[in-house]
């Protein structure tokens, strides 16, 4: 009988916490921004991990969800993967508004978007 018990409660504990893992993620906050990265320029001198607003255009793929991102300042290298882009069907004359994220590497400065919007 203590077994049944014991088996009964790690069952119902592991479900609960399975549940929870896979439960939509909701929530966030909408308002005010601090960030103060906003051009190619400024986000090629940034920090890693430094957040960014860009507003410009994506000139063409380079593969494996990397594009060429231009604004007037500069080009960069950006990584968006096939998530991010919102049902957003893009050209290069297409004006885009992505949040992200500067990604240093040792030879490599990129920005990885987590949003792509169009701009107005």
């Amino acid at each position: 009988m203590k077994k049944i018990v014991l088996v009964s409660a790690l069952v119902f504990a592991s479900s609960s916490v399975f549940a929870a893992q896979n439960a939509p993620v909701k929530g966030g906050f909408t308002g005010p921004s601090s960030v103060s990265v906003s051009t190619v320029r400024a986000a090629l001198d940034s920090d890693d991990d430094a957040a960014v607003v860009l507003t410009g255009y994506i000139t063409s793929s380079l593969g494996n969800e990397e594009y060429q991102f231009k604004d007037a300042t500069g080009e960069v290298r950006i990584e968006i993967d096939n998530k991010d882009w919102n049902g957003i069907e893009a050209t290069p004359e297409t004006k885009l508004v992505i949040h992200g994220e500067v990604d240093k590497e040792w030879t490599e400065t990129t920005i990885d978007v987590n949003t792509v919007q169009l701009a107005k």
